[in-house]
């Protein structure tokens, strides 16, 4: 059975991202990786370590009175549950506004349209190839 991908809110996704890159760790070390980028009071990352554990994002090892803190989910999966989500919930579903969309609104350089070109491509003759 395929497991279930947590949704994780926003302020979770900095707790994830710093033990996605490097893990386990107490929560002193999370607080000290975080405290360049924000001004979190410790209580806060703790809680937010605790929601983790109870959506199943995080799990830990007790090692006396250390709590050391590890992903179960991947990046990369978590990464895709939220492309899903955004697509459904934003464009219900349709790839092809949402691209656009995208396109449009941003600056796109030539070498991300020759790489946009390039995996269209790939996609296009995987799918003559079925």
């Amino acid at each position: 059975m395929k497991r279930k991908i947590p949704k994780i809110a926003g302020s979770e996704w900095r707790i994830m991202k710093v033990l996605w890159k490097e893990s386990p760790l107490t929560a002193r070390e999370i607080i000290d990786r975080l405290k360049d980028t924000s001004q979190w009071n410790p209580r806060t990352v703790k809680t937010l370590l605790n929601r983790l554990v109870k959506k199943k994002a995080l799990e830990f090892n007790k090692e006396g009175r250390i709590y050391l803190y590890f992903p179960i989910v991947s990046e990369a999966d978590c990464a895709r549950a939220e492309r899903h989500s955004f697509l459904n919930k934003v464009y219900n579903g349709a790839l092809l506004p949402m691209l656009a969309a995208f396109i449009e609104e941003q600056a796109v350089s030539a070498a991300e349209i020759e790489e946009l070109k390039r995996i269209l491509d790939k996609e296009k003759k995987t799918h003559l190839a079925q």
